[in-house]
């Protein structure tokens, strides 16, 4: 079986990965536009992307392709405590730019305005892919933020520990596939998440699909606006709810009376790593 995963190797959606599915072929993509290809091309089995940070929010990349492009869905989502660490070819660097993901940046920019306020940010595919090549330029002035694996994968000092801005730190993780993995981790609760795109000029669309969910006793755990990307000030909306049992698509038709559609992002457990 193969899994495609955000890489390099040593990135937090590595981590998920491994956890998930230690027996797996681990196969990295170094996009998370060209990892969902991967798997809509049948490269892989599945596709472990990053969905959303609890301190950043959603991951526009992710959801964005979901929501436009074909029919995929979440089988599984993986809940995994995130780490930053600051990382050098040596330990007496003078920093110039610190490499990472948007999302690493903006979870230590605290740290990074306190510490390195001259200090350059570049933006990277991904973690690990900023801690590869920090690595590959030992001569440079440069740092990267990734999980301590990278540094481990690519031989760099750790400058400093644990510098994300806020301490409960997490990140979901949607297992993309056909069919329920047979994963040997503790499902905490099972989700449901789906995209609302409501009926022009109708006043009060949004209260009425949000108001089937009151009448039905459903816990909303998020809600979300995106824009349409079609014209300025049309959005759609990302919702997610706990799985209390009821029928989906009674409450899918109800929804949708209104004149409001409805997209299935999946139906999935939820695991805590």
């Amino acid at each position: 079986m193969k899994v495609g995963f955000l890489g390099p190797i040593g990135s937090f959606t590595y981590t998920a990965s491994l956890t998930a599915f230690p027996q797996a072929d681990l196969v990295p993509v170094e996009s998370i536009t060209d990892l969902i290809k991967a798997y809509e091309n049948m490269l892989v089995d599945y596709a472990v992307v990053p969905v959303e940070n609890s301190i950043e929010g959603s991951v526009h990349q992710t959801v964005d392709y979901l929501f436009h492009q074909g029919n995929i869905t979440a089988v599984a989502e993986l809940v995994l405590p995130i780490k930053q660490q600051l990382m050098a070819s040596g330990l007496d660097k003078d920093i110039e730019r610190v490499y990472s993901h948007p999302q690493a940046l903006a979870q230590s920019k605290k740290f990074l305005d306190e510490n390195y306020p001259h200090a350059a940010l570049e933006i990277t595919e991904s973690t690990a892919y900023a801690a590869r090549y920090v690595a590959e330029n030992p001569d440079d002035n440069i740092a990267a933020i990734a999980p301590s694996l990278s540094a481990e994968t690519y031989g760099l000092d750790i400058i400093a520990n644990d510098i994300q801005e806020i301490e409960d730190n997490n990140t979901r993780f949607w297992v993309l596939g056909t069919k329920v993995p047979n994963l040997t981790l503790t499902s905490k609760e099972k989700k449901v998440s789906i995209a609302l795109t409501l009926a022009d000029n109708q006043p009060g669309a949004l209260y009425q699909a949000l108001k089937i969910f009151a009448e039905r006793k459903l816990d909303l755990t998020k809600i979300e606006s995106r824009p349409l990307k079609t014209v300025l000030g049309e959005y759609f909306f990302l919702l997610d709810f706990l799985d209390n049992g009821s029928d989906l698509s009674s409450i899918f038709s109800d929804i949708e009376a209104n004149g409001t559609t409805v997209k299935l992002f999946g139906t999935y457990e939820v695991y805590y790593l």
